[in-house]
């Protein structure tokens, strides 16, 4: 069973075009990375068909930069990846500040695949407010 078969496969994200003309696509672990970040970075009711689809991390843009605040923003990565993301189980969220932006906070997400039991991780940067 190759990659696709056991992981799946979509559109790449971003989306661009391959070097053959054609709408370029991602599939196995890296299919799950690309739409781990497609769920963390998707506001909810941003997608009209699945309004309650997306973790909805823009809502922190004008928050500050608290331990309180990071870990609303490490909840709602974990309830959002539980909710859309059936192929990974999380071991561990991690929002740190931004060490170069106190505006800005780093998520670190850390998961294995249901699979394989294979352990990877994706880190974005969520920017804050005041």
């Amino acid at each position: 069973m190759d990659a696709g078969q056991l992981f799946g496969r979509g559109i790449a994200f971003p989306p661009h075009v391959g070097a053959d003309g054609r709408m370029a696509w991602s599939e196995g672990e890296e299919n799950i990375r690309q739409n781990i970040e497609i769920i963390l970075r998707t506001e909810e009711r941003e997608r009209l068909n699945l309004p309650e689809f997306g973790g909805g991390l823009r809502r922190y843009l004008f928050e500050p930069n608290t331990v309180v605040t990071r870990f609303e923003i490490e909840e709602r990565i974990k309830n959002a990846l539980q909710a859309w993301e059936p192929r990974v189980a999380v071991a561990a969220v991690e929002v740190e500040e931004d060490a170069r932006d106190p505006q800005a906070a780093i998520a670190t997400v850390h998961y294995q695949l249901v699979a394989t039991r294979a352990a990877s991780q994706v880190t974005l940067r969520v920017q804050l407010g005041g």
